[in-house]
C-alpha cells in the first residue's frame, strides 16, 4: 500500500480510531477510579566510619563505608526491621506487609542511603518512615559494631525526614489519561489498516482489469453533489464526473470496433451501486454527439430513471409487452428530443419472463430501426437474473462497479451470471472512486468554461419548439456536440477504422458536416458555420 492509500484507510476508518480512543480513555478512567491512593514518605540516612589513631586511612574507610550501604539497602526489607517497627509504632500489620511498603536506593558512590514508604494512608506512612529514623540505626550498630571498647566503626545518622506529600502519588490521573488515549489511538490506527488490508473489495482499475480480464471502461470519480443532482447537466456539464462520462464514451465507441453495439445492458453486482444514475448520464453524453438515444427502464422491481429524469413510469415497458399500449403513445422525449426515454410501467409479478420473451426479443429488434444507441438500465446481477436475461437479447453489457464496496467475489459471480447465458461483456466501470490526480490539481472542473453557459440540449423534458424540430432546436443542438466525439469520430475515419455505428446526421444547414457516417471525413474546422460543406475526396457514394 502506498502512503496515500494509508491514509485513505484512516479517513475511511475514522470512526475506529475515535472508537479506539474513547475506549482507552474509558479503560484508562475506570482504572485510575478503582485504584487506591498511594502516599509516600521518605527517610535519608548517611553512613559514616569514624576514625581513630588505629583506624586505616580516609579513603580505605569511605570506600569501606560504600559497601556497607549496598548491604543496609537490603536490610531495609528485612523482617527484623518491621518487628522493630511495629513494636515502636504498635500497627496492627504484619511483618511481611510491612516489609512490603518499604524500599531503599543508594546514591552512585556516595554514603547517602534513603528509604522510602508507600501506604494508602499518608499518616501510617509517616509513622513507618519514623521509626525507620530511630530503629534503623540502632540495628545496624548492634550488627556492625562489636562493643569491645573500642569505639563504633559505623555509624547512621538522619540527614533529612522523615517528610512525605499528603498528596497522593497514585493514581497519576493525568498520566493515566494520557496513556490510554494514546494506546486507544494505536489501537484504533492499527484496527483501521487491519480492516483497509483484509478488504477484498475493489479500489483501483488496475485491480478491477486484473480482476475480471476485460476492459475497464472508465473510472466516474465520487461526486458529494451527485445524490441530490444526479444528472451531468446544467452546472455539472464540465464536472470531473461529466468528463469521466465523456472519456467511457469515447471508449465505448473503440472498445470493440468489429463488433458494433447498438443495445447496451447496464447493470450491477448489487444495489445501490450507481448503476442507473450512470444509465442516465451515459444516454446523456451519447446524445451530445447527434446520437438518437433511447433509455429503457429495464429495472422492473426498483425503478429510478424516471425520477432522476423527471419523467413519468406508470405507462411504458410492461404495458408494451403485455400488448396494452402502443410504443410510440409511450416513448418520451428529454432534453431536445436526442434523448428519448421508456418508463418501467406498471411492475409485474414475473420481471424475469417478460424480459426474456419473445415480445422483448421484437421490442428491441424494432428499436435498433429508429435509434442509434439503445440503453437498457437492468436490475443488479446477483439478487434476480433479470440483468442476466436482458443482456442475451441485447449487443453487450456494461457492469458498474462501485469503489470500495463490491468484493472481488461478487464481481466474479455477476461477470459468471452473464457467460453462463452467453451475453457479452463489454467492460466494466469503476463508480464512485475517490477524487484527484493531476485533473482535480489542475483545477479541471471549470477548465475553460467559468463563463460559459450550461449546454440547453442536457436540460430537462423538451420544449415545443424542441418537439416540433424547429431550426432554433437544431442550432441549439449543433452548440451543444461535444468536441471531444467529433474529433475521436473522424480521426477514427481518417485512420480506417472501419467504424460501422449508425449515427443520424441533422441537417447540413444546422450542423454543418460535424457529425459523419463511416467512410466520410469532413474538416469542420475549415469551414465557417452554415457555409457551404466540401466534400472529402476520399469518400465514398455513400456520403
Amino acid at each position: 500500500m502506498t502512503l496515500n492509500a494509508y491514509m485513505r484507510a484512516l479517513r475511511k476508518f475514522w470512526w475506529l480510531i475515535v472508537v479506539g480512543a474513547l475506549l482507552g480513555l474509558g479503560a484508562a478512567m475506570g482504572l485510575t477510579l478503582r485504584a487506591t491512593p498511594l502516599y509516600r514518605s521518605s527517610v535519608t540516612l548517611i553512613v559514616s566510619t569514624p576514625i581513630s589513631s588505629q583506624s586505616p586511612s580516609a579513603v580505605q574507610l569511605d570506600q569501606y563505608a560504600q559497601q556497607r550501604v549496598n548491604t543496609y539497602v537490603s536490610l531495609l526489607t528485612s523482617d527484623e526491621l518491621a518487628n522493630r517497627i511495629l513494636r515502636k509504632t504498635g500497627l496492627l500489620m504484619s511483618p511481611h506487609d510491612v516489609a512490603a511498603e518499604i524500599s531503599g536506593a543508594a546514591e552512585l558512590n556516595t554514603v547517602l542511603l534513603t528509604a522510602t514508604v508507600t501506604d494508602p494512608s499518608f499518616d501510617r506512612s509517616m509513622a513507618i518512615s519514623g521509626a525507620i529514623a530511630s530503629e534503623f540505626p540502632k540495628m545496624i550498630d548492634s550488627l556492625d559494631n562489636p562493643g569491645n571498647g573500642q569505639g563504633p566503626l559505623v555509624k547512621l545518622n538522619v540527614t533529612s525526614g522523615p517528610d512525605g506529600n499528603p498528596a497522593p502519588v497514585s493514581p497519576r490521573k493525568t498520566l493515566n489519561l494520557a496513556l490510554g488515549l494514546i494506546a486507544g489511538l494505536i489501537l484504533g490506527i492499527a484496527a483501521a489498516l487491519i480492516r483497509e488490508l483484509t478488504d477484498t473489495s475493489v479500489r483501483s482499475v488496475a485491480v478491477l482489469r486484473t480482476l475480471t480480464s476485460r476492459p475497464v471502461l472508465g473510472a466516474i470519480a465520487f461526486d458529494r453533489t451527485a445524490r441530490r443532482s444526479p444528472l451531468v447537466t446544467g452546472n455539472y456539464v464540465h464536472s470531473l464526473r461529466a468528463e469521466a462520462l465523456r472519456t467511457i464514451r469515447t471508449n465505448l465507441q473503440f472498445v470493440d470496433v468489429d463488433r458494433s453495439a447498438q443495445v447496451l445492458v447496464v447493470t450491477s453486482s448489487l444495489p445501490e451501486e450507481g448503476k442507473s444514475a450512470t444509465a442516465a448520464n451515459l444516454a446523456i453524453v451519447f446524445a451530445e454527439t447527434g446520437r438518437s438515444v433511447l433509455l429503457i427502464e429495464a429495472d422492473l422491481r426498483r425503478p429510478r430513471v424516471a425520477d432522476y429524469l423527471g419523467l413519468e413510469r406508470s405507462a411504458g415497458l410492461t404495458n408494451v409487452l403485455a400488448g396494452q399500449v402502443e410504443l410510440d403513445d409511450v416513448l418520451q422525449p428529454w432534453g431536445l428530443g436526442r434523448v428519448t426515454f421508456l418508463g418501467s410501467g406498471s411492475i409485474p409479478p414475473n420481471p424475469s419472463e417478460l424480459l426474456g420473451s419473445a415480445n422483448m426479443t421484437a421490442l428491441l429488434a424494432m428499436v435498433r430501426t429508429r435509434f442509434d444507441l439503445v440503453l437498457l438500465d437492468t436490475p443488479p446481477l446477483l439478487p434476480v437474473t433479470d440483468a442476466a436475461v436482458a443482456a442475451a437479447h441485447a449487443d453487450g453489457a456494461v457492469v458498474i462497479v462501485r469503489h470500495g464496496r463490491t468484493s472481488r467475489n461478487q464481481i466474479l459471480a455477476a461477470l459468471n451470471s452473464l457467460e453462463a447465458v452467453d451475453a457479452r461483456i463489454v467492460g466494466t466501470i469503476l463508480n464512485m472512486s475517490p477524487t484527484g490526480g493531476p485533473s482535480k490539481k489542475y483545477g479541471y472542473e471549470g477548465y475553460g468554461t467559468a463563463d460559459s453557459d450550461p449546454i440547453p440540449v442536457l436540460e430537462g423534458p423538451p420544449t415545443d419548439s424542441a418537439k416540433a424540430g424547429g431550426p432554433n432546436t437544431e442550432q441549439s443542438l449543433s452548440n451543444s456536440i461535444d468536441t471531444e466525439a467529433r474529433n475521436a469520430d473522424r480521426s477514427a475515419v481518417n485512420n480506417g477504422s472501419g467504424l460501422t455505428h449508425d449515427i443520424s446526421t441533422p441537417p447540413a444547414a444546422a450542423v454543418p458536416a460535424i457529425v459523419t457516417r463511416a467512410g466520410t471525413t469532413v474538416d469542420d474546422e475549415a469551414q465557417p458555420r452554415g457555409g457551404a460543406s466540401h466534400p472529402d475526396p476520399r469518400a465514398g457514394p455513400n456520403s
